[in-house]
């Protein structure tokens, strides 16, 4: 067990800019693909991990001073602190059986890969604490460790299963073939689907508008540059910014908007010979068998939309903390809500106005959620001592993770009919998210194919 630790711990001492690459050189020599040409693709995939990285740690950097400076203008003290999701992770991190999840997420993997459960091979072992998260907030909440190790099986199966639908999309989306996205943070689409097929049915609301329907009918402005530069000039003013800290916020986020598409080519350059190994390997040896590597989620981050969506429901999030009646939480440290954008990104094609109503939508539920985990969150970081929480405050997490799927795991763990019952349901609905997915995923093809031929 201590060994099983230790190299655990070193695996996460290395971090992804290098694990990843370790783990596609040596899928890509399992392919047969040449040594140079896998060590070259697998360092620029460390290089496109580093640069992004780089970027979004710039962007954050800029806009969350702004953001939490309009969150202290609002003058509202509230119960609990919002640690974000780096403190989640770190208490998650510190909890004495955080290494059993490794082994659990790489054999479930495995077995569903064998058997033909799954396209996808998970290599974002990073993200693993977001299965020992939900394994220590169902084993809180149901006073039973086993539960919670079981919930979290249940959410790397689920996790396999979202990236199964992800991957087309996310070549579509991104230029990237043979990726996909695998992380706990998408299966919001689960319960954000039936809004995506009213929205799709509803006039004014049932047109595409993503940042090449933008450059098209409104021009300049809506280049990369131009909207990030206009959406970080109206935010530092917002948070009472003067005009040269409004202007350098604003350059800041054009410039950020301008260096996502950039880097993403780094990615598509690295994985493309991968992903070409990997297919034509998979057409010899196993008739022509497809795998998705999946991968985390700042793939996706050279999508202009992602940022222009989370940067407008700042404001939004701020008001649903103050008006909504019984929230505990102001959002801070998680103000810039990745939680629910990425998941909207994907399901919605890049679609910026659905995009827009469903962070409009899902504020309450993350509130909320953050007030009811807060006091577990608050137990689990007293246990394990790596965060600082305030005498007298709780510890929370504004921007909640997979806040309906933990919920109801929780309860129904305790074996409450009530969260089995909607637990079942939400089952339901995850399955007609992943057949309707699946079936454009195959429309798509047809018709890509119906191209070729005609060409």
């Amino acid at each position: 067990m201590q060994m099983l630790k230790e190299v655990v711990n070193y695996i996460l001492s290395l971090g992804a800019p290098v694990f990843v690459p370790i783990i596609m050189l040596i899928v890509g020599l399992v392919a047969r693909m040449k040594f140079k040409d896998a060590f070259s693709a697998a360092l620029t995939l460390g290089i496109a991990f580093t640069g992004m990285t780089l970027v979004i740690n710039f962007m954050t950097g800029a806009i969350s001073p702004a953001a939490q400076a309009l969150s202290h203008r609002t003058g509202i003290t509230l119960t609990a602190v919002d640690g974000g999701w780096p403190g989640m992770a770190a208490i998650s991190w510190a909890w004495p059986y955080a290494f059993l999840m490794f082994p659990l997420q790489v054999g479930i993997n495995i077995v569903m890969l064998i058997f033909n459960w799954t396209k996808t091979l998970n290599v974002d072992m990073w993200n693993v604490w977001a299965k020992i998260f939900t394994a220590v907030m169902v084993s809180y909440i149901s006073g039973n460790m086993i539960m919670g190790f079981i919930a979290a099986a249940i959410q790397v199966v689920l996790e396999l299963k979202a990236g199964d639908i992800w991957g087309p999309r996310v070549q579509e989306l991104t230029g990237i073939p043979g990726v996909t996205v695998p992380h706990h943070i998408t299966l919001l689409a689960t319960i954000l689907h039936p809004v995506e097929i009213v929205l799709n049915k509803t006039p004014l609301l049932n047109k595409k508008v993503d940042s090449d329907f933008l450059k098209e009918k409104i021009g300049i402005f809506g280049e990369n540059e131009v909207m990030g530069a206009i959406i970080g000039l109206l935010l530092g003013f917002s948070a009472g910014y003067s005009i040269s800290g409004s202007l350098t916020l604003a350059v800041q986020s054009a410039a950020a908007l301008v260096l996502f598409p950039m880097i993403s080519k780094l990615f598509s350059q690295a994985l493309s010979p991968i992903s070409e190994g990997i297919s034509e390997f998979m057409r010899n040896k196993f008739s022509d068998k497809e795998v998705f590597i999946g991968l985390d989620w700042p793939i996706l981050a050279g999508r202009s939309e992602l940022w222009v969506a989370v940067i407008i429901t700042i404001p939004i999030l701020l008001i649903s903390a103050i008006v909504l009646p019984g929230n505990a939480v102001l959002p801070f440290a998680g103000i810039i809500n990745l939680s629910f954008v990425v998941a909207a990104l994907l399901l919605t094609n890049a679609n910026i106005i659905h995009m827009l109503i469903m962070g409009l939508l899902t504020s309450p539920l993350f509130l909320y959620a953050a007030t009811f985990f807060a006091p577990y969150i608050t137990r689990l970081g007293k246990s394990v001592g790596t965060v600082s929480i305030p005498h007298g405050m709780m510890l929370s997490w504004s921007t909640f993770e997979s806040p309906d799927f933990r919920f109801l795991a929780a309860f129904a763990a305790k074996f409450n009919i009530w969260a089995i019952l909607a637990l079942i349901a939400w089952m339901g609905l995850f399955y007609w998210l992943y057949k309707d997915i699946d079936r454009q995923n195959k429309k798509v093809t047809i018709t890509n194919d119906q191209e070729v031929d005609l060409s």
